[in-house]
């Protein structure tokens, strides 16, 4: 069966704006959206408008749940977290919450089905320094092609973010932007 990704990578975080503004991670946990994050998915929501979805898959980072509510907020659509599609941890925002903390926050979507930690946690012998090795990211993007070419939806949103969708996709991606996948 055909199906249709649409990929969007988040809108603008509060440690992209840093990090473009330094080139320093400014060690700020799950990043949120910036007011320019949220003015790209109001604009994002605008384009989105007519297009139709079976469903739409987040991330379950923070700025990626963002997003996502505020791009299908009020539409009859299901939405889904699933930590397949999570940022590569290489900086201090690609570090997630529990799913205790995020069900509290958005109580509107489920949580419960997430590891905890759902995010990578090993540290890295003789640094210190939490970071997801390229050979575990890269089974882990294998795993999400597998996992999203089974689904049964033939139109679908996915939320997420860049080195993520690079690696999948072999594209790049602009904050807020779609691309869109044919199965």
């Amino acid at each position: 069966m055909a199906k249709s990704l649409d990929l969007i990578r988040h809108g603008q975080s509060t440690f992209n704006a840093t990090y473009a503004e330094t080139g320093l991670d400014p060690f700020e946990e799950d990043a949120r959206l910036t007011e320019l994050g949220r003015r790209q998915v109001s604009e994002t929501r605008a384009i989105l408008a007519e297009r139709n979805y079976d469903l739409v898959i987040t991330s379950p980072l923070t700025r990626a749940i963002e997003t996502t509510l505020g791009l299908f907020a009020g539409r009859e659509v299901p939405i889904i977290v699933e930590a397949l599609h999570r940022e590569k941890l290489e900086h201090s925002c690609d570090f997630g919450r529990s799913p205790a903390e995020l069900a509290c926050e958005f109580p509107d979507l489920a949580f419960d089905h997430l590891d905890d930690p759902w995010w990578y946690l090993e540290v890295a012998e003789g640094v210190g320094i939490v970071a997801e090795p390229q050979a575990v990211f890269l089974d882990r993007v294998a795993g999400f092609d597998v996992w999203i070419r089974a689904r049964e939806e033939p139109a679908v949103a996915v939320v997420g973010h860049g080195t993520f969708f690079r690696n999948w996709s072999g594209q790049s991606f602009q904050n807020c932007e779609v691309v869109t996948i044919n199965l």
